[in-house]
Order: structure tokens, then C-alpha cells, then sequence
């Protein structure tokens, strides 16, 4: 793989780029893995590259039914924090976190992090009480946070009107150090790694069935032929019943479309991230001038990757009181996505009933920030059997009742 440099880079303009070769490879499957990764979405990608540069295993493949980042991993809104209440989940987001701040240089590859910081509008009394809660409780966890008043938001973010009559801001949850990336980059960037360190991504490479022996995985069946494996593990999001279906058991979890849109690009106005719970929308501005808004899932279950128009308009008719300017903006696009919410809406990485087969998935709304932890902890998960990141989110917190509830801390689980 050539390295990316600024020498590299004057290098081919001097030859007019016909030196740059392929970002990953496109190989024909091998007949026998020793993993087999399902998904090829920012967390298998990241499972992958940490399996082998932090345990060796590079004998693997990632198999994606489509293409590339195509699912979630394209289809969000890029937030990254770490301030959430409950002590695995802010362990689990503060190491994700904290690999963002350096990886694009451990990837050799521009992801565009920008610590830009993320607010979380207190707009109630009850709020406030409970961000203040979670300021402790972060300053107990070694997570940088704070409470902070009215003229403070206002100061980080001048385009708000923080005197709503309904919504007014009485302050906001604030830290610095969270912000956004790119999340095709973010895909990218551990797509080109892991192919560098030889291991196969099969785009188009449909998964139909899980084969096993002696209640052991010894395989996939494709589209593209039987695969043998070891070990297997499914991180396919919002599909993620589907698949353990196919391996013999079910996932307490369901799907449910996510909307997202777009403006049309302005000078910039707003250099950090908000979101607005109260109101249940959230807003940032791209560096193309776009202002990506966001919102709640819809109220039924689907696997459709399409918008509609009554969500759109409930998410911005309520961001409007606190951002009237965007009622003077067009929709350049919207889109959706398929999230896999459990009932603590906290995620499952976990052994399966299904030996040697690991399943991470359940992460809502929030997986985006969580894609380096989640690959971190999920490789050792599978590498070792057991990882001190994913400990407290295993499939038996559901039978037992250890639930890592942040719906309940945080009233929203972005």
C-alpha cells in the first residue's frame, strides 16, 4: 500500500496521479478463514483491523451483501461523544472516543475529526437535574464534561435563540473534546488497512445461511460460494435478527427506520454540535456549509432506508424555535437507516448460543461514535473470550435483568 504524505502527494501531481493504486483490494473469496466477519460497516471493519493489529489474525474476511460503508456507517450524522451516565457505557464511548482523536494518523488516512464540541440543551428543570447528575458522574468516570449556563451556550453557539417560549435553553451538558468525523473516511480508512494487512473484503457477497456442526460455526453459505471458518461474527446493524436467525437463536432487539437531511450549504454559523432532547432534534454544520439536522426513529418497525416527509417536518418544526434560521433554509436531500434498538438501548456484544459465533449489534442511534471501542473491545472479545469493554454488555444482562439502561439516563440514547 503506498503511504499517504505530502510528498507522495507532489510526487504523483508531478506525474498527473497515474501512480496511485487501488485503496483495497477486490479479491475472489478463499475457500476456509480463520474469521469471517458479516458486515462491512464501520464496526466489522474496525472488528477486523484490530483483530490483526492488535492480536495477529489477519487470515479474515469481511462480507458485505452490498457495498462498502453502504449501510448505517453512510446514512448518519456523524456525532461523537462520550458523556453518557452509566459506567460501561461511558468506558465503552470514552475509548472510542479517545482513538478518533489519533486515527488518522494510526490509519495513515484523513477521517476528518473535528473536536468541535457537542451540547446537549438542558430545555426543562428536569434536564438540568439530570445532566448535572451526569457531570458527576463523568467527572467520576475520568470523562471531561460540564454543566454550563445560558450565556455560556449562547456565547458557543450565536445563532441561537435561547428565550423560546416553550423551549427556552436554561443550559447544556458541554463537552469540548466531542465533535464530528467523516463517516465514508472513517469506512475507508480501516477498509484500506485491513486490506494492506491482507485480509478480504467480498463486496457484493450476499450471506444465506450459517453452517455449523457439533453446535460449533464451520461456515457461511454465500452467493459466492461456501466459506469455511473458526470463528464468525455478525455485526450487521439493523439486520442483525435476520442473521442470528439464520445461526439458531433470536436477538432481543428491533429494527426501526432513522431519518436524517441536509441543507443547502451556507457561510459558516455554527461550529459545534447541538442536540436538543427536549425537542428530540439535533444539528451541526458540515464543512461544506450543509447543516445536517437530525431526529428520533420513526414509531414502527421496517427495514426501509428511505425518508418521509411527516418525520422531516416534525424534527425541523421543532428545532425551529431554538434555530429560527433554519426555517429559511431549503432541503438539499434526506435519507434513512436502519437502527437495531434494544430495550436498555444500549448494545450487545456477546458470545452466542452458537460456539465460537459473536454477535455485536443493538446500538440505535449511536453506533457511528462508538465504531473504534466497538472494534476495539469486540476483537478482544473474540481473540480472548472475554474483553474488560464489552464485559457488562452481554447477551445474559436480558435473562438476568442487569440492564445498562441510558434511555432511562439520559431520556434519549444518541
Amino acid at each position: 500500500m503506498k503511504r499517504y504524505s505530502v510528498f507522495a502527494v507532489a510526487r504523483e501531481a508531478m506525474r498527473q496521479h497515474s501512480g496511485w493504486g487501488r485503496a483495497w483490494s477486490n479479491p475472489e473469496p478463499k475457500t476456509s478463514y480463520d474469521v469471517i466477519i458479516i458486515g462491512a460497516g464501520g464496526h466489522g471493519l474496525a472488528t477486523a483491523y484490530y483483530l490483526g493489529k492488535n492480536f495477529g489474525i489477519t487470515n479474515l474476511a469481511v462480507i458485505e451483501k452490498g457495498w462498502l460503508g453502504g449501510g448505517n456507517t453512510g446514512r448518519n450524522t456523524t456525532i461523537i461523544r462520550s458523556n453518557y451516565l452509566q459506567d460501561a457505557s461511558a468506558a465503552l464511548y470514552e475509548k472510542s472516543r479517545s482513538l478518533y482523536e489519533n486515527l488518522s494518523q494510526d490509519l495513515n488516512y484523513n477521517v476528518m475529526f473535528s473536536p468541535r464540541g457537542v451540547m446537549m440543551l438542558a430545555q426543562t428543570q428536569h434536564e438540568i437535574r439530570g445532566y448535572q447528575r451526569t457531570a458527576h458522574a463523568n467527572s467520576l468516570q475520568g470523562v471531561s464534561t460540564e454543566f454550563i449556563g445560558p450565556s455560556r451556550v449562547k456565547e458557543l453557539c450565536p445563532i441561537m435563540n435561547i428565550d423560546g417560549p416553550r423551549y427556552p435553553v436554561l443550559g447544556a451538558l458541554w463537552q469540548p473534546r466531542g465533535g464530528s468525523a467523516r463517516h465514508d473516511a472513517v469506512a475507508w480508512g480501516y477498509a484500506r488497512a485491513c486490506s494492506d494487512m491482507g485480509m478480504d473484503i467480498l463486496q457484493q457477497t450476499e450471506v444465506m445461511g450459517i453452517r455449523q456442526k457439533n453446535g460449533n460455526v464451520v461456515g457461511v453459505d454465500t452467493t459466492r460460494g461456501n466459506i469455511a471458518c473458526k470463528k464468525l461474527g455478525m455485526v450487521v446493524a439493523g439486520h442483525a435478527s435476520v442473521v442470528a436467525e439464520m445461526a439458531g437463536f433470536k436477538l432481543p432487539l428491533e429494527s426501526v427506520p432513522l431519518q436524517a437531511l441536509v441543507s443547502e450549504p451556507i457561510k459558516p454559523c455554527m461550529d459545534v454540535v447541538v442536540m436538543a432532547n427536549t425537542v428530540h432534534g439535533y444539528m451541526s454544520q458540515s464543512d461544506k456549509g450543509e447543516m445536517v439536522i437530525g431526529g428520533g426513529t420513526d414509531g414502527y418497525n421496517a427495514y426501509t432506508q428511505r425518508g418521509s416527509f411527516h418525520h422531516l417536518e416534525e424534527t425541523v418544526r421543532a428545532l425551529i424555535e431554538t434555530f429560527p434560521m433554519v426555517s429559511r433554509l431549503k432541503m438539499l436531500r434526506h435519507w434513512g437507516g436502519i437502527v437495531d434498538v434494544t430495550g436498555d438501548r444500549s448494545p450487545i456484544l456477546s458470545k452466542t448460543p452458537l460456539g465460537n459465533t459473536f454477535i455485536n449489534c443493538g446500538w440505535g442511534t449511536g453506533g457511528f461514535k462508538a465504531i473504534p471501542g466497538s472494534g476495539w473491545g469486540f476483537a478482544e472479545l473474540m481473540a480472548n473470550g472475554e474483553s474488560p469493554l464489552t464485559a457488562g454488555f452481554g447477551l445474559d444482562r436480558f435473562r438476568v435483568g442487569r440492564f445498562i439502561d441510558e434511555s432511562v439516563a439520559a431520556g434519549v440514547a444518541h
